[in-house]
């Protein structure tokens, strides 16, 4: 078993050593193809048969195979010793299935009208997932701290209440969104150094129960807001009390278009701390909190778009135009949530599985999840920290082979992480030309996957003719 996978598994949940083992096998087993099916990845009936009573075992759930991830996550979030940035978003996963109740559904979606003009909706099937991804300031992922899946139907009464009763007064308990606060909680507990962390959410996170949670656990939030709350003594909104203040400055920033262009654009600052009052009809269990709110806005107004504005809240104070900007870098990096969740879909092939229940189809996801950070990981070393150690991914073996695919000597000493990294995502297609950009995930995926075969093919070939 690969040294990665041991140390992922080794504090997993499972009642049994023997469902460890069989974790640590499908583990082996679909790294050395990231994307390919349990059919493929574990080549015989005897180890597929194997597989699929795991994932159906009822003393098996997803918390059990992610414990063990989540404690490693914990261990290099001890190691770093810096200030980490929680990211966290929710994804959808789609699939096709005869029986939809047995998986369950996340919307129902317009495909067309009827003659007479009526919509046609068709019911989507599949499963909500939340995550939370840590990550330095420098975008090196370091795990997940929580993970959540669920469908439509748990909070169905919830929903039949919308345009009925203010949503303000529905309990936060009883509503979908409170899974941001229990990721919140969980990664707070997990970590146990809340001051170290700041939880970063788009606008879905504007939520002011998830303000007042992150207070009570002395930790820190930065999210971007889609409501205008009530300001200083009420008689105000955010945005009000943000219009009577100065520009404190202006700052570039690289955006890029729907077709892939980038090109460098313009903001002005304006931030104010400021007292934030809760909605109207919770203004008795939750207290006013001073926040500060920084808004950036793009100087011109381009005539094929709309101007770049970002609103965001924190509770961290912002002194100067440097605090500013480095909180909007540090949302900006809530992208990598993203780029996680498409190595899941597109690298692991997460929406392919054909398993049929849902409790199979998360148990899956949990073992895609810690791939999918594997992969993720890989990548960003060589552009968080190109100069590590290549042991810390890499065997002798493959680094031997790695070297003679490339022709080059070994020389004194073992080259660094980066320049394995990137003979590996050569392998996967990679071109290393003078003006490329550093090597992505899926060209990396690739070139796992083809190492692999070629250092089974260099084990085959030493046992039959000899070393």
């Amino acid at each position: 078993m690969d040294a990665w996978i041991q140390e992922e598994i080794s504090k997993c949940n499972l009642p049994d050593e023997r469902l460890s083992n069989r974790l640590g096998k499908i583990l082996v087993d679909l790294s050395k193809g990231v994307g390919n099916s349990l059919p493929l990845a574990c080549q015989d009936w005897a180890g597929t048969k194997a597989a699929y009573r795991f994932l159906d075992n009822p003393r098996v759930d997803e918390g059990a195979i992610l414990a063990g991830h989540f404690d490693a996550t914990r261990s290099r979030f001890g190691a770093a010793d810096c200030l980490v940035l929680v990211l966290h978003d929710t994804t959808e996963l789609s699939y096709r299935r005869a029986d939809i109740a047995a998986l369950g559904k996340t919307r129902k979606t317009c495909t067309g009208r009827e003659k007479d003009g009526r919509p046609r909706l068709h019911t989507v099937c599949g499963l909500l997932m939340h995550a939370s991804l840590v990550v330095t300031t420098e975008g090196l992922p370091l795990g997940l701290s929580a993970v959540r899946f669920w469908t439509r139907k748990k909070f169905k009464g919830t929903n039949a209440l919308k345009g009925k009763v203010n949503a303000t007064r529905i309990a936060i308990e009883k509503k979908e969104s409170y899974r941001w606060v229990e990721n919140l909680k969980q990664s707070t507990d997990l970590l146990g150094s809340p001051q170290r962390c700041v939880h970063v959410g788009d606008r879905e996170s504007d939520i002011f129960e998830l303000f007042c949670t992150a207070q009570e656990m002395n930790t820190h939030f930065l999210v971007r807001t889609c409501v205008d709350r009530l300001a200083q003594q009420g008689n105000v909104t955010i945005s009000g009390q943000m219009k009577r203040q100065p520009v404190q400055g202006a700052h570039c920033v690289e955006v890029r278009d729907k077709h892939g262009r980038t090109s460098k654009v313009k903001l002005r600052f304006r931030y104010s701390r400021m007292t934030v009052l809760p909605p109207i009809g919770k203004q008795k269990r939750y207290p006013a909190l001073r926040l500060t709110a920084i808004h950036a806005r793009e100087v011109t107004r381009p005539k094929d778009r709309a101007p770049i504005e970002w609103k965001l809240l924190t509770d961290l104070p912002v002194t100067c135009m440097d605090d500013a900007v480095e909180k909007l870098d540090w949302y900006a990096t809530r992208w990598k949530v993203e780029t996680f969740f498409k190595i899941l879909k597109s690298g692991c092939r997460a929406e392919e599985a054909k398993l049929r229940t849902a409790e199979r189809l998360t148990n899956l996801l949990a073992i895609y999840c810690i791939l999918s950070w594997r992969v993720f990981w890989l990548c960003m070393m060589n552009r968080a920290n190109p100069n590590a150690s290549a042991y810390l991914a890499f065997t002798e073996t493959e680094l031997q082979l790695l070297d003679h695919l490339a022709r080059t000597s070994r020389r004194s000493k073992t080259k660094p992480i980066s320049h394995y990294l990137q003979s590996v995502a050569t392998l996967g297609g990679y071109l290393a030309r003078a003006n490329d950009s550093p090597p992505g995930n899926m060209v990396m995926w690739r070139g796992l996957a083809r190492l692999t075969d070629i250092c089974l093919g260099f084990t085959i070939g030493a046992e039959l003719v000899g070393n």
